[in-house]
């Protein structure tokens, strides 16, 4: 199996994750702006609520996603209120053609003192075991 990790961040809260992820798999966590340019089985995608969606810039990221590329994308990421982004990036997701998987990642993310020090080391690790499911 082949595998990107991309994420999406304005807190530093889903790079965290997306690095745990990462070294799990052996795959270097990039940002959404370094397109998928080798064949991929899976897409781990990192993202959060923003204003009650996912940013604008990650529609575009998965907007510009090659369907012979990716095989399918796995969702994960953390927010401080809203929880899954799941059915909004499946929904992009699908305009170009590529499966989400419905498993997913989620745990709570720091913000203005909210949910102080997630995600933390159980985080962490629950991700990491996560990833386990897909190699």
């Amino acid at each position: 199996m082949k595998y990107a990790v991309r994420y999406y961040t304005k807190t530093g809260n889903t790079k965290k994750l997306a690095e745990a992820l990462a070294k799990e798999l052996g795959v270097e966590a990039l940002p959404i702006s370094e397109a998928v340019n080798e064949p991929v089985d899976i897409l781990f995608l990192g993202n959060s609520y923003y204003a009650f969606s996912i940013d604008p810039e990650v529609r575009q990221f998965i907007s510009l996603l090659d369907k012979s590329k990716v095989g399918k994308i796995v969702n994960f990421g953390s927010a401080a209120m809203l929880n899954s982004t799941l059915k909004k990036v499946k929904a992009e997701a699908e305009k170009v053609g590529i499966k989400t998987d419905d498993k997913e990642f989620h745990c709570k993310g720091e913000f203005k003192g909210l949910h102080k020090g997630r995600p933390n080391e159980d985080d962490l690790k629950a991700i990491t075991e996560f990833a386990k499911q897909f190699k």
